[in-house]
């Protein structure tokens, strides 16, 4: 099926493009290497990864716009009938080197179906390997401020959305300290349409200048080797979400997408140790006890 809204995708490459440039030059060494993939069924799209940089780790910037019939198990999942779908979007993941630089991710995406049905969804969430009060609040007050633009209720709407989609039910812990989720926000004519789409925009455009300042500010901070190792075992926390109960990796494997955009979230380097527990009062034993669900990190302090 062809979009209603060819605008929605070009823009989506816009920022992706806009996005790798702040990358690159933030890191100061690292450069994006770009596949251009097709899918099968309908669509394609382009994987930009960075590698073994100055500062990321590993990272993608991910931009697709996929078409086609309608899986049976995604038209369960969403409870439609409806027989195609046309889907587009930006998806990253950043993996730092520095374990005083956080983790990040975001998307931001349309989703349209043959039946007419349209909505947008996304959002951006954090999670540093250790908690940083500053940080938090910096974070979560650029988002609010994207959030109170468009409406005083999105921000402690889509925070606690946040906190309840990014939690590992498993473990009893949040992936980090989350952030923004939105999801099915659905026009209900052209007038809206116009108004969640500039919202959508903003919270593309704020990923950047807010991620940027983070690493700038943390990139040169001294760690030892146990925080290290700490970082090693926060990523295999965050493979766990990704590979058990992140949608959007559900939704990519149903649709037949690419595998090695799917799985560019996954860290470069993880670790699962039996029972680890972190030494009490140190950073990480800090960072443990507060990935929990309800904190207001707009106003959190470390004592």
């Amino acid at each position: 099926m062809n979009t209603r809204h060819p605008e929605v995708a070009e823009w989506f490459k816009s920022l992706q493009d806009n996005i790798c440039t702040a990358l690159e030059k933030a890191d100061g060494k690292g450069t994006f290497h770009e596949d251009s993939w097709n899918r099968p069924g309908g669509g394609g799209g382009r994987s930009r990864v960075i590698a073994n940089a100055q500062v990321i780790e590993k990272g993608g910037v991910n931009f697709s716009e996929v078409y086609g019939q309608t899986p049976e198990s995604v038209k369960a999942s969403m409870e439609t009938d409806e027989e195609e779908f046309y889907a587009t979007g930006v998806s990253i993941v950043l993996h730092p080197h520095n374990p005083r630089v956080p983790i990040i991710h975001m998307n931001v995406r349309m989703f349209e179906m043959s039946g007419g049905t349209l909505w947008f969804g996304g959002g951006i969430d954090l999670t540093p390997h250790l908690i940083h009060d500053a940080d938090a609040r910096f974070f979560h007050g650029q988002l609010k401020e994207v959030c109170d633009k468009h409406h005083e209720d999105y921000y402690p709407k889509f925070k606690k959305w946040a906190d309840d989609y990014f939690y590992i039910p498993h473990r009893k812990e949040t992936r980090g300290i989350g952030g923004i989720f939105f999801d099915y926000l659905k026009p209900k004519d052209s007038v809206e349409f116009k108004t969640l789409w500039s919202f959508v925009q903003d919270v593309g455009s704020t990923f950047a200048p807010t991620y940027t300042a983070l690493m700038d500010k943390n990139k040169d901070l001294p760690f030892s080797e146990d925080e290290k190792n700490w970082q090693l075992l926060r990523r295999g926390r965050y493979a766990e979400f990704n590979l058990v109960w992140d949608r959007g990796t559900k939704f990519g494997l149903q649709t037949d997408g690419r595998i090695e955009s799917i799985l560019m979230s996954m860290p470069p380097l993880a670790q699962w140790e039996y029972n680890h527990q972190p030494l009490e009062g140190s950073d990480a034993h800090f960072t443990l006890k507060h990935l929990k669900k309800g904190i207001n990190w707009l106003e959190f302090y470390r004592d």
